[in-house]
């Protein structure tokens, strides 16, 4: 599966916002709650489709189901401008009772077909475990950790190291947007 730039800028940014609204400040799980307070703040957030669809795209969170993997691996094989809007993807994704009518929202916007295709590709992406694992791959490959990092890893098993791997993407991509980095 070859993915693009544009998904593979977008996919840690997307996992970042899922973690984000997973667990409260204390720890608690709070996904289905937080995801739903989104969901009522979509009419606010399409201003963003463009700017930052992971934001946006996280209302459809657990909204699709995939009818076929080889037209989602081929959707994310394209950069932004020339990704297959809506019309063409839809057929091959099924959009869940609770969500159409977000759908219907959101494609009433300028940009909301191209949007709906984003969104589409980053869940599924964030759907395969092996395309996770394959970013955090991607990622140690790319950039050189201490071996004070490697150090404090042993011991973890492999979903406490993922949630430390996002949690550190979601911190670098929170400096990246001019945030100070949380020690």
């Amino acid at each position: 599966m070859s993915i693009s730039p544009f998904f593979q800028h977008l996919r840690s940014a997307y996992e970042a916002e899922i973690d984000d609204l997973a667990s409260d400040s204390e720890g608690k799980h709070m996904l289905p709650k937080k995801l739903a307070e989104r969901r009522k703040e979509l009419g606010f957030l399409l201003s963003m489709l463009e700017l930052s669809p992971e934001m946006v795209a996280v209302v459809f969170h657990q909204s699709f189901r995939f009818k076929s993997t080889a037209a989602m691996n081929h959707l994310l094989s394209h950069e932004s401008e020339d990704l297959p809007d809506w019309d063409s993807v839809c057929d091959t994704v099924e959009v869940l009772p609770a969500a159409r009518p977000l759908v219907s929202q959101v494609l009433q916007q300028p940009a909301g077909a191209w949007f709906m295709s984003v969104a589409a590709a980053l869940e599924y992406m964030y759907g395969r475990p092996d395309s996770r694992t394959a970013a955090h791959s991607e990622d140690d490959d790319d950039h050189e950790d201490s071996d004070v990092d490697h150090q404090d890893e042993e011991g973890l098993d492999e979903d406490e190291r993922e949630a430390r791997v996002r949690e550190e993407e979601g911190a670098a991509w929170m400096v990246e947007q001019g945030f100070d980095h949380k020690d």
